[in-house]
Formats: structure tokens, sequence, C-alpha cells
């Protein structure tokens, strides 16, 4: 499984009462503050993030991919979000 890779990291980017409800494991920076907690991804080679449906998870995974100094990394989104994870 992709999420037990090396330096792959699973990004909640619901806001922390969606993640303390019901959660994938990963770590939880809401969408808002995805470009002020940026720094903790640096570690990580694949970034995977999720969210209830997909929708902000596209969005910060967009937001990621736009980093200059990411270019070497893999950044995915969950389509359909953990409604449709299987």
């Amino acid at each position: 499984m992709l999420l037990t890779q090396p330096h792959t990291v699973l990004v909640d980017v619901r806001e922390p009462w969606e993640f303390e409800e019901f959660n994938e494991g990963g770590i939880n920076i809401p969408l808002s503050q995805i470009r002020q907690r940026r720094h903790e991804l640096e570690p990580f080679q694949t970034i995977v993030v999720i969210c209830t449906n997909g929708v902000r998870s596209k969005v910060a995974a967009m937001d990621y991919t736009r980093v200059a100094s990411w270019s070497d990394k893999t950044i995915l989104h969950v389509k359909g979000g953990i409604l449709e994870a299987e």
C-alpha cells in the first residue's frame, strides 16, 4: 500500500472537529492552514491529500503542486475523499 512507503504522508485537510470524529490517520492540516503549515511536509517525498468528498483535497493538492521547490515531490489527492475511499 502506498501509505506504508517511506517518506509518504497522508494529509487530512478537513477541520479538526471532522478529523476527531473520524480519520484515516496521517496528519490534520485544515485547508485554511495549508500554506502556513507547509513546512511540516518538507521531509516527505509523496504527499497524499484527503478530505470528506475530494473537493478540499483537490484544492490543497493543486496548491502544493505550485510550490516551485516541490517539483520533485509526488502530490496526490484521494478522488471522492473518505466517502469513496476503499
